[in-house]
C-alpha cells in the first residue's frame, strides 16, 4: 500500500465509530431497561466495551463534571474526533490528489 497514513486514519475513524455506536446502544438500553439495566447482560457488555473511553474522558474532563454525565461527554468527544478524522482524511486525500470519498 502506498499510503499507510490513509489506512491509519481509516482504522482510527472505524474505532471511533464503533465506540460511538456502543455508547449509543448503552444509552438506548439504559432508557429501555430503566433501573434493572445493571442486571442485563447486554448492558454489561456495553459497559465493558465503553469503559476505556469513559476512563479516558474522566481523565481529560474537568472535575466539575459528575460521573453520571460522563457517557454524554464521551459521546460528544468521540463525535468531534470522528468529524476531525474525516476532515484529516479529506485534507490528506486533497494533498496527495487522491479520490478517497
Amino acid at each position: 500500500m502506498s499510503h499507510p497514513e490513509l489506512l491509519i486514519l481509516g482504522v482510527l475513524r472505524a474505532l471511533v465509530e464503533v465506540a460511538l455506536l456502543f455508547l449509543l446502544g448503552q444509552g438506548l438500553l439504559a432508557m429501555l431497561a430503566g433501573g434493572r439495566r445493571h442486571t442485563n447482560t447486554i448492558y454489561k457488555l456495553f459497559v465493558l466495551v465503553t469503559s476505556p473511553v469513559i476512563k479516558i474522558v474522566r481523565r481529560i474532563s474537568p472535575p466539575q463534571i459528575i460521573d453520571k454525565h460522563l457517557p454524554f461527554v464521551a459521546f460528544f468527544v468521540l463525535f468531534w474526533c470522528w468529524i476531525g478524522l474525516a476532515w484529516l482524511k479529506r485534507m490528506y486525500c486533497e494533498a496527495n490528489m487522491l479520490q478517497c470519498f
